[in-house]
């Protein structure tokens, strides 16, 4: 009966599944849920992750010890797709690099809308930040900077002082400015069938093509954008239950990663009623990438 149930909301997912949700109530900070895909010939992880519009490296950690070329056919995947808030403004944009992920909060219409995102690799992280939209461009040229070009010149590869928009533009065909610094850092799409979900970027932001196409028309001029590097999410729901989310913590250009430790706030929280912190630490072990109730609700009459 169990595994019914499983494969039923295995075959619901593919039709269910929406980026957008209604934010929670007051005092809850959990959206979405989890949803389930039983892995058929032919599937790769890649794939399936671009189907449910979640980042490879999220399905990945969510399912680890999962071959990504070569899923067994028949297993059940878990497909992250229930998200804990960042702790932040619910407003404008906000990208949390930790676990590849853009938000884009629209509180007046009590909407989120989250789509995974390509960010800075290793030696060109993309930066925290809070700032805004400056330009908005489409079907925009790429200038690559002189360093980026010494870079390919280096691995025998020319670049253009300009690439002209088109299909060989790496920034595809939307691109968001931001203030921040030199104004060197975009938001965009690409040409490219990879990418989304992993460190593979100069340091911009790399959204789907789809998603980019949504999301550009919706933004504005000097809209807020908020980039943080937040690994451990918690949730304090209303009922007292209490979840927690923990990616890996991302390698830094120092080569320095974060250790994960439970926050302050929530230890000292646990102290006060008396709650273990054992499934907190398990679930800070795991990061897996999924929220993991580690204090069971109170319910009380």
């Amino acid at each position: 009966m169990v595994r019914k149930f499983v494969l039923l909301l295995a075959c619901l997912s593919s039709s269910a599944f929406g980026a957008t949700y209604e934010l929670p109530a007051e005092g809850s900070s959990i959206v979405g849920r989890t949803q389930y895909h039983q892995v058929k010939e032919g599937d790769t992880l890649a794939n399936i992750a671009k189907q449910y519009d979640v980042g490879f490296l999220s399905l990945m950690a969510a399912n680890k010890g999962i071959d990504p070329f070569l899923p067994p056919e028949d297993f059940v995947l878990t497909i992250p797709t229930q998200v804990i808030l960042p702790n932040v403004d619910r407003e404008g944009i906000v990208i949390n690099v930790a676990e590849l992920r853009l938000y884009y909060f629209e509180p007046e219409k009590n909407l989120v809308h989250i789509f995974p995102v390509g960010i800075g690799r290793v030696g060109r992280d993309t930066p925290e930040m809070t700032t805004k939209i400056s330009q908005k461009r489409p079907n925009p040229t790429w200038t690559p900077p002189t360093s980026i070009r010494k870079e390919y010149l280096a691995k025998g590869i020319e670049l253009p002082a300009v690439v002209p928009a088109g299909p060989e533009n790496p920034l595809g065909e939307y691109a968001l400015r931001l203030a921040h610094g030199a104004g060197d850092y975009l938001i965009h799409g690409t040409n490219k069938d990879f990418g989304i979900g992993l460190r593979v970027s100069s340091g911009c932001i790399r959204m789907d093509p789809k998603d980019i196409e949504w999301l550009f028309p919706q933004v504005q001029l000097g809209e807020k954008v908020q980039v943080i590097n937040e690994p451990i999410k918690v949730a304090l729901e209303p009922d007292r239950s209490v979840f927690l989310e923990a990616h890996e913590p991302l390698t830094r250009s120092d080569g320095i990663q974060q250790d994960l430790v439970i926050p302050q706030e929530l230890s000292w929280w646990l102290e006060a009623y008396k709650e273990s912190d054992v499934k907190a630490r398990a679930a800070i072990l795991a990061q897996n990438g999924v929220p993991v109730e580690v204090v069971a609700p109170t319910f009380i009459n």
